[in-house]
């Protein structure tokens, strides 16, 4: 598995449905998919075949239905992806991504207690260092 993960929307799609449901086969995560998109079996069966082939998942072979896991982490998958936007779209500046975030999604009290406290612990870690 190479250390940069480059998955595309429809890799990524799967990859969730993955990381939410844990192992499953090519029918599970199809019917999943066939909820929010015209998706062919034979297309989502392709699609994890090349994904397994990619590293991006495992496959075990030991039933006849075959059963895939997924082999990169969400949040290092997460991780990368954002930098990746960060660098790309934004010329590496982290706050204008969330000020763009915040900006165009309605964060609920919750979520913004939770970026405050992030900040927070943040800024006791530069401050240490």
């Amino acid at each position: 598995m190479t250390t940069t993960i480059k998955p595309t929307d429809s890799e990524l799609e799967i990859l969730n449905i993955l990381w939410d449901k844990g192992p499953s086969t090519v029918r599970d995560v199809h019917d999943v998919l066939e909820k929010s998109k015209d998706a062919g079996y034979t297309t989502t069966l392709k699609l994890m075949q090349i994904m397994h082939d990619k590293g991006l998942l495992k496959r075990d072979a030991s039933n006849k239905s075959h059963v895939y896991t997924a082999n990169v982490s969400q949040e290092k998958t997460q991780g990368q992806l954002v930098k990746r936007m960060i660098d790309n779209v934004f010329n590496g500046s982290a706050s204008q991504l969330v000020m763009q975030a915040l900006g165009h999604h309605k964060a609920n009290k919750e979520e913004l207690e939770e970026i405050k406290k992030y900040l927070a612990e943040m800024e006791r870690k530069n401050a240490d260092s």
